[in-house]
């Protein structure tokens, strides 16, 4: 278990992993409570799993970008913690099941020797940063995202501004006006644009999905790239200081802008500027411009005997990248699991016969790049060995799905089982979807959407539904006309109907089937909104009906056993209970790190440091006095309000003035230096207020 301590050069990452060591084995000896432990693992990737005793670790891999190493890494990491599966999510992370909390630490020493994070890939960060996967090879784009992608990751990763936010929060960037990252469900969206010869980016604020999904705004039409990570910044820390933290349901970006409104919400980042690291920050791209690496080899030459086969599956699967002779070929992932033999075979073809990379997509598939035109033959045929040349990449025979009731606590019902009987009945019964992709069909467990059903033209949500005699069956929720219409522009689901789960084929093939007989040459989308919700919903209402059911009924999919609705205590938010002497070691250990960041001559994270001290460091002492708190700045006026003429705890001028100094004053040393005296001298005043506190309850 101390191995790693010596074989890991970044001294950040080596502390971090020595930090979450330390934490477990405090927790299992009772001294860390169990929910703050779950924010503290959460942060490093660590998530609970609906079987007891084994954790989902989750991979942050920027944009889905994974190189032959990497993979050979991650291959050999699930091989020896868990059970040699991985997993694909929509947000081009990887994910490892039945892990053992006690290995964790060195899991994610093993892979940072590949330059591979768990930090921050859960709980209430900064989620991974998503893009296109065909960013940098479609001839479409105005300009290559990946590079500002892998700066916006890199800023803000182990930042002080975003390590304990309200709620996660999530940012895209699409390669072109199609917009494949989807930026309009995204806190930030952002989408390429050339201006005057500039490059800059269209950027949309404040979208999500979830029980109330919202349309994200248009914050820019045009932002020059120089000046994305500093609005990116003010952005966080507004939503750091004013997003909701006790009312889980509400705390993410989409409430806060639709209270505020998108212009209340932007001048309170304008009152952040002096506070920026950064009023512009010019971002490095020259690592991304270098020319693609040469194959090792050339590739074989290979005759194909089944030319209708190989012809169907490239009219599907291969696309010709901006550069001369290269093509991507798409691999198709049934659900996104695959294992660990198939992955080492993926990174022996794109090290010794590509350009070395390829990309895990948020449909949840693979995108390998930078393959030589000549070479397709033989990659077609080796990937056919592997089961990864079905035609069909991302279209409607392709389904989304979340893991659903299989691992997720949070799962009502199975969206893995669903979805593959689905995609059967697709290939079966309407192979003309094979090459469809026009139409897309999403499916998540729960109405918490990571399968993203709400923004799908066909979605389905796992749900229960009871029966007259109260019997309990797996149901699925019906959603139609949903869609992304490019250049920042979507459009929600309509909840149409719910039916039990065991139905769900037989409401695709009505749904398909009218859709046929009746649309003529209108798209889906057009015919959904010229026949209207309540036409989907009379022809679809007789799978409604809960007086029929047999017993295979209450049999989910991918399932033997009678269902039993069991939902669990979900993670996605890292919650926190928020005990007075923890409060208050946790803004010390804050403290402690504004310390080491003033130390190392790192003013603005210093300082970041120094403000959520001090606001933690105020709600342990509101709490004590059973006041409770809904925001940061809530925190601020209420500690002046109840504390204004305590003179254990009275400060110069107010509370407020000493906290929002941060807003006043640009990230210098000497502003860092006076702030960290004035937390100190405020901790005294705390520590004996709380000493006095406690000698008089007892």
């Amino acid at each position: 278990m101390q191995s790693f301590r010596t074989e890991i050069e970044n001294p950040i990452v080596e502390k971090d992993i020595i930090e979450l060591e330390r934490k477990i084995r405090l927790f299992k000896d009772g001294k860390i409570d169990e929910e703050r432990f779950r924010s503290l693992r959460l942060a490093r990737g660590v998530y609970g799993q609906r079987q007891e005793g084994v954790q989902m670790i989750r991979i942050k891999l920027p944009y889905g970008k994974v190189t032959s190493e990497q993979l050979f890494r991650i291959s050999d990491v699930s091989d020896e913690y868990s059970r040699g599966k991985l997993h694909i999510t929509t947000r081009q992370d990887i994910q490892i099941h039945y892990v053992s909390l006690d290995r964790t630490p060195e899991l994610w020493a093993e892979l940072e020797k590949s330059d591979v994070t768990l930090r921050e890939a859960c709980g209430n960060t900064v989620r991974n940063v998503t893009a296109s996967p065909d960013a940098g090879i479609n001839p479409n784009e105005a300009f290559d995202v990946s590079p500002y992608a892998h700066a916006t990751f890199q800023f803000f990763l182990r930042n002080p501004i975003s390590q304990e936010m309200g709620r996660k929060f999530k940012m895209s960037f699409s390669s072109t006006d199609d917009d494949s990252a989807l930026a309009f469900i995204h806190d930030l969206g952002f989408i390429p644009k050339i201006k005057d010869g500039a490059r800059g980016f269209k950027v949309m604020l404040g979208g999500g999905l979830g029980s109330q999904p919202r349309h994200a705004d248009t914050l820019h039409e045009f932002l020059p790239v120089n000046e994305l990570i500093p609005l990116i910044e003010g952005v966080l820390r507004v939503f750091d200081r004013h997003g909701e933290r006790a009312r889980r349901l509400k705390a993410r970006m989409k409430f806060l802008i639709k209270d505020l409104g998108v212009e209340g919400f932007m001048n309170l980042v304008a009152e952040e500027q002096k506070a920026l690291s950064y009023r512009t920050f010019e971002i490095d791209t020259t690592e991304f411009e270098h020319a693609i690496a040469v194959p090792l080899a050339e590739a074989p030459q290979i005759i194909i005997e089944d030319t209708k086969a190989f012809e169907a599956w490239k009219a599907t699967n291969v696309f010709k990248q901006k550069q001369n002779g290269l093509v991507a070929i798409g691999i198709k992932v049934r659900l996104g699991d695959f294992s660990t033999e198939k992955a080492r075979a993926l990174a022996g073809l794109i090290k010794k016969y590509a350009g070395d990379e390829m990309r895990f997509t948020l449909r949840q598939n693979i995108l390998l790049r930078h393959i030589p035109e000549a070479a397709l033959s033989f990659f077609y045929t080796e990937l056919d060995k592997l089961g990864f040349a079905r035609p069909g990449y991302e279209t409607t025979t392709d389904i989304t799905a979340c893991p659903g009731t299989d691992t997720c606590n949070l799962g009502i019902a199975s969206s893995t089982g669903i979805a593959d009987k689905l995609e059967d009945v697709l290939v079966a019964e309407y192979p003309e979807y094979l090459n469809n992709k026009e139409i897309t069909i999403k499916i998540s467990g729960c109405m918490n959407a990571c399968g993203q059903h709400n923004m799908a033209h066909i979605g389905f949500q796992g749900m229960s539904v009871r029966t007259p005699d109260k019997l309990v069956a797996p149901a699925l929720q019906v959603l139609l006309g949903g869609g992304v219409l490019g250049n920042g522009q979507g459009r929600f689901a309509d909840k149409v109907i719910k039916i039990p789960s065991k139905r769900g084929p037989q409401a695709l093939r009505a749904i398909l089937d009218d859709y046929k007989e009746n649309a003529g040459n209108l798209d889906f989308l057009s015919y959904y909104d010229e026949k209207g919700q309540r036409y989907f919903y009379d022809f679809l209402k007789s799978f409604s009906d809960t007086d029929n059911l047999v017993p295979s009924d209450f049999i989910d999919w991918g399932n033997d056993e009678k269902y039993i609705q069991e939902v669990g205590v979900g993670e996605c938010a890292g919650v926190v209970i928020d005990l007075v002497q923890t409060l208050l070691l946790e803004a010390k250990d804050k403290l402690g790190s504004a310390i080491e960041s003033f130390e190392e001559k790192r003013w603005a994270d210093s300082i970041y440091h120094t403000y959520a001290s001090l606001v933690n460091g105020a709600k342990a002492i509101l709490l004590s006095e059973n006041v409770k708190t809904n925001t940061q700045a809530n925190i601020i006026a209420e500690f002046d309000e109840i504390f204004e003429d305590n003179s254990t705890l009275s400060v110069a001028g107010s509370f407020a003035d000493l906290v929002y100094q941060i807003q006043n004053n640009e990230p210098s040393k000497e502003f860092a230096e006076s702030y960290l005296s004035d937390a100190n001298a405020f901790f005294e005043r705390a520590d004996l207020f709380r000493k006095n506190q406690l000698a008089h309850a007892n």
